[in-house]
């Protein structure tokens, strides 16, 4: 039987479910967050750093890593050309999606290996792994990471009034929106409320910095997708998704 025979058609994922950890996938406490923990998120970066090396010898100049609650999904885009290669396995009960990677990953490994001990040619043991996958699945949008813009702002900023950068995309509303969260937060916070001072000073601080980036806002850029880790081959480096914006306006 063929290793490959694990690799099912990908199905669609639930919508209207809560809002899972883009790691490990649990949607517990999870609320605006998009991962349970730092902890969390540098587990899966390592374990899909630990496979760069199959993507190279696949000549891959980007790659994608994304799951649902039943597949895993590895879609890749060699040099030279525009066909997308789709690699999709089922989920194993009480696994997380790192360890299902690494899963596949040694499969596809193994095919490589096989054929590249058989014929003592890299790009033939190449092409055997590639021609395997699931062929025109995607697009090649899909794939291809567009150039998303993200505002230039404190991460701690966000965190301490419970926003996403995403939010702020709006240049009409994003002063509202600063405002209300930090009164969200101020009820929770305020010493006279029963909150904790230091906090509380974190929080106004917050505000400030935030209100002061909506008087003149600027935005950094890069490539990504919101939902799914993608790998640059001229780079040979995975990026984590990107809670990112277009801006519409300065």
């Amino acid at each position: 039987m063929n290793q490959c025979t694990s690799l099912v058609p990908a199905l669609p994922s639930g919508a209207g479910e809560p809002r899972r950890c883009l790691s490990c996938g649990t949607r517990e406490n999870m609320g605006r967050k998009r991962f349970c923990s730092l902890k969390c998120r540098q587990n899966l970066r390592q374990k899909l750093d630990l496979r760069t090396g199959l993507l190279q010898a696949l000549n891959t100049r980007y790659a994608t890593f994304y799951f649902t609650d039943r597949l895993i999904n590895l879609d890749i885009l060699p040099y030279g050309t525009k066909n997308i290669c789709s690699f999709v396995a089922r989920r194993t009960p009480g696994k997380k999606p790192g360890e299902d990677f690494g899963r596949m990953a040694n499969i596809l490994g193994e095919l490589w290996w096989t054929e590249h001990y058989r014929t003592k040619k890299r790009y033939v043991a190449s092409r055997h792994v590639l021609d395997s996958a699931l062929p025109d699945r995607v697009s090649l949008a899909s794939v291809k990471p567009p150039v998303v813009y993200m505002p230039s702002i404190s991460p701690a900023s966000l965190v301490y009034l419970n926003l996403e950068k995403g939010i702020l995309s709006s240049p009409e509303k994003r002063k509202g929106i600063i405002k209300d969260a930090y009164r969200r937060q101020a009820k929770i916070h305020h010493p006279d409320s029963g909150g904790d001072a230091v906090i509380f000073r974190k929080v106004h601080k917050a505000y400030q910095d935030l209100m002061q980036w909506a008087e003149k806002p600027n935005f950094t850029f890069r490539r990504g997708f919101p939902d799914k880790w993608v790998y640059e081959g001229e780079k040979n480096r995975w990026v984590m998704p990107v809670a990112a914006i277009r801006p519409r306006g300065r």
